[in-house]
């Protein structure tokens, strides 16, 4: 069959491209806290006032140039132009759907829910402090967890003092909840 009858994918569905631990469960809100929501919009912002005028600028003067078959600043900067339009696209779509939920609202409370800061001892041995956040937001290695990760979904409605049960690639391992707290996340 000819090219010509077949429809290729452009790669327009961002969704599916994402990896899993970025997906929303269905029908969910994106839960996000203030900070998160603001670095999203910062970064939409530069996409559209700056980085993608920029690029326009360069593939107009690449085109003007003649030949678009092998000229090199008009191919990257046409391909370029579709990496910050799919990514304005994913941006609108996560900011349409956001919740922000500020953490700093729940007070006192020692029950672990979106935005808690939580101190945990692993074992009865090491203690590891976890911020539950927004998908976006999350990042291990500052201690950030996502609240649809497994530890954030173990974790959510128990109490400062509980122990809990957590399946891991290695085993069971018992948690303690040694502290909760709401911190604004910066």
């Amino acid at each position: 069959m000819s090219k010509a009858f077949t429809r290729e994918d452009d790669g327009d569905d961002e969704d599916e491209a994402l990896s899993p631990s970025l997906k929303l469960p269905p029908g969910s809100k994106n839960y996000i806290t203030p900070a998160g929501h603001a670095r999203l919009v910062e970064e939409q912002d530069f996409l559209i006032r700056t980085e993608r005028p920029k690029i326009v600028e360069v593939v107009a003067w690449a085109a003007s140039n003649g030949d678009r078959s092998e000229n090199g600043d008009y191919l990257y900067g046409k391909k370029r132009l579709r990496e910050i339009d799919r990514r304005i696209r994913f941006l609108n779509k996560r900011l349409d759907n956001a919740q922000v939920v500020d953490p700093t609202v729940q007070g006192d409370n020692d029950q672990v829910f979106f935005g808690a800061t939580v101190t945990l001892s692993w074992d009865g041995g090491d203690e590891q402090i976890y911020s539950i956040v927004g998908i976006d937001e999350a990042d291990a290695s500052r201690g950030r967890i996502s609240w649809i990760s497994p530890l954030a979904r173990a974790l959510i409605k128990s109490r400062e003092g509980d122990s809990i049960r957590f399946q891991t690639p290695a085993g069971v391992r018992d948690i303690d909840i040694l502290e909760v707290r709401y911190l604004s996340l910066e």
